[in-house]
């Protein structure tokens, strides 16, 4: 794991070239070299754990702004995320993104103009890539399961810009988690009716219709265009929470 705080390049992690620390875990191919190696990655796993833990403890209320890598500053999502960093700001909240350009960007820069603390959880990732400008402090994980953990742990809401499989692969982690108990429901804010609405019609009329999911599940999601709307549930969350 690197770390930063204020803007700058992210540090070379010294892998081999096109490949990621992620990918040399899971790949099975080859010899039985793995059996003297996968013990010591455990190492590097838990150090990554206690460093995350470590550096965010004391972050204070926080929501995690999720959304495409692939926004560019002219798409009307990039001046919704900026608005939505600005707001949760003003309302009392730090902000946490994945710290890559797009949606998330746009979501540190509100935050940071706004004078709040604006978060970049960065990924490994095989081509070379750097935290957004707007990180005040950023954190780049090697594993994904572990940058993952982080969202989860110190945000006490979501907030979904549009994005593409990364984008859904979080959006999917929280509602699983939230519907299985393993964390409580805190809100999960779908920005974009016209990008998301698709989904949940497909997942009503097709999951719930055949019974593989519940009511209760869908009614974790709140679909909006209205920044304040979005804003106002985690403050109303906030406050029934302590």
């Amino acid at each position: 794991m690197t770390r930063r705080s204020g803007p700058g390049p992210r540090p070379s992690a010294g892998r081999p070239e096109g490949s990621t620390t992620d990918q040399r875990l899971l790949d099975t191919t080859g010899d039985a070299d793995w059996v003297h190696t996968d013990p010591w990655r455990v190492l590097k796993i838990q150090a990554e754990f206690v460093e995350g833990f470590n550096d965010l403890a004391e972050v204070g209320p926080a929501i995690s702004v999720f959304g495409s890598a692939r926004i560019p500053p002219t798409h009307p999502a990039y001046d919704i995320g900026v608005r939505v960093g600005s707001a949760l700001v003003k309302a009392g909240f730090a902000v946490i993104t994945g710290g890559g350009p797009g949606a998330m960007e746009a979501a540190n820069k509100g935050a940071t103009e706004a004078g709040g603390e604006s978060i970049g959880l960065g990924i490994e990732l095989p081509w070379e890539a750097k935290l957004n400008d707007y990180v005040g402090f950023g954190l780049n994980f090697r594993y994904f399961f572990v940058r993952k953990m982080m969202f989860v742990k110190y945000s006490q809401g979501y907030v979904v810009l549009p994005g593409g499989l990364g984008t859904l692969d979080e959006l999917f982690e929280a509602m699983t988690l939230a519907q299985t108990l393993k964390i409580t429901q805190f809100p999960i804010v779908l920005m974009g009716v016209e990008h998301w609405q698709g989904l949940l019609d497909w997942m009503q009329g097709s999951m719930l219709e055949d019974a593989r999911i519940k009511q209760a599940d869908l009614d974790m999601l709140t679909l909006t265009d209205d920044v304040d709307e979005a804003v106002a549930l985690m403050v109303a969350a906030r406050e029934k929470h302590g």
